[in-house]
């Protein structure tokens, strides 16, 4: 079962950073591997793992996209906690303040990703025909994103001459303090907060962006529909998400697909359905007549003494295969419809027909 980070802390979807921060705070304490009566450090990782995803605006709002852990760590990169960023002595856990943790790690610079990130991944919402979803298409959609700033081509400075080497942290991006306690050594490797990890700092910002590098800009795309499209697949446009921090990696836009009902069919699985009227002459007589299919119209043969509710299959009238294995069917049930008012002709004529019949009555308990 996939993870659900908001259950993993105990806290509602819509809670706030501050109600984040204190459900981290209890339960970190409480499941910290050091604590003899409760520690565990499976689930140790797992409420970091939630809170490093939650109490960051960016990553949370991409989970809450993609609705459970594994989807997001697949779309977005994301690998998990890991302890391997920083080094500290859990032999006291009396003197941690996990408060000053969260504010540390999750609210500041020790869990964003060092120096420049990687764009966000955008969602789409595409509504298609069956016709498209059957045989495929290409549609044109129009998106607001943040694009690489056309004037300083990301990296938020006037000019090249304005980019420096951050004197804090030397070019790192990295900033290591150890401290000396009672309890052992404490080290700490923290993103530097002078540059925000990137290791540049920049003199004069670029006038467009503000030093951003990047700006807000509606773009048209082109989006391919594969034929035998089914709703709520997820087709993924690489390099079509947000562009990222100072030129780093673009994030990918992920197009949702929803099929339209359609007026006449009705789609399951790669065949459909349609229901068509015929008088009770052509199912007592027979009759060839042209049936709607997904493209233009086929011949069908109802041959005489048809029953309502008869299924007749087109093989190969269907939806294409989304893996190219073949293509569904067409089935067409008949439904016979009874006349409400007949001419003076009409009903002689099914007298006549009613007298030479036995009775069906007849017919069954004879």
């Amino acid at each position: 079962m996939a993870k659900d980070y908001y259950k993993i802390l105990g806290v509602p979807k819509n809670a706030s950073k501050e109600e984040i921060k204190k459900a981290y705070k209890k339960l970190a304490k409480q499941y910290h591997p050091d604590n003899k009566e409760t520690g565990n450090e499976e689930k140790f990782k797992e409420i970091n793992e939630a809170a490093s995803v939650l109490a960051n605006e960016e990553k949370r709002q991409q989970y809450d996209q993609f609705g459970d852990a594994e989807s997001f760590k697949r779309a977005s990169g994301f690998s998990g906690f890991d302890f391997s960023d920083f080094e500290f002595d859990f032999g006291d856990t009396a003197s941690f303040d996990f408060g000053d943790i969260f504010d540390r790690f999750f609210g500041g610079n020790m869990f964003r990703e060092r120096g420049r990130r990687r764009g966000a991944d955008l969602r789409y919402d595409l509504e298609i025909e069956l016709e498209e979803a059957a045989f495929g298409a290409k549609k044109d959609i129009f998106i607001k994103k943040l694009v690489i700033c056309s004037k300083c081509h990301g990296t938020g400075a006037y000019s090249e001459a304005d980019i420096t080497t951050c004197s804090e942290c030397h070019g790192s991006g990295i900033y290591k303090q150890t401290r000396r306690t009672p309890f052992g050594i404490f080290q700490t490797s923290t993103t530097c907060r002078r540059c925000n990890g990137s290791g540049e700092m920049i003199k004069r910002e670029c006038a467009i962006c503000d030093g951003e590098g990047r700006i807000e800009k509606e773009k048209k795309i082109e989006v391919t529909i594969p034929e035998g499209v089914n709703g709520g697949t997820k087709l993924r446009i690489r390099d079509e998400g947000e562009a990222g921090e100072k030129g780093s990696e673009q994030g990918d836009l992920y197009i949702v697909i929803h099929i339209n009902k359609h007026k006449y069919f009705e789609r399951k699985g790669d065949d459909i359905y349609i229901e068509i009227p015929i008088s009770f002459a052509q199912a007592a007589l027979g009759d060839e007549i042209d049936i709607p299919i997904l493209k233009n119209t086929a011949r069908l043969k109802i041959p005489a003494g048809t029953q309502p509710g008869t299924l007749f299959r087109m093989k190969g009238k269907g939806i294409p295969n989304l893996q190219g294995y073949g293509t569904g069917d067409q089935y067409v049930k008949v439904k016979v419809i009874v006349p409400k008012k007949l001419s003076k002709r009409q009903k002689e004529l099914l007298k006549e027909f009613s007298n030479a019949e036995p009775g069906l009555f007849d017919k069954i308990f004879k």
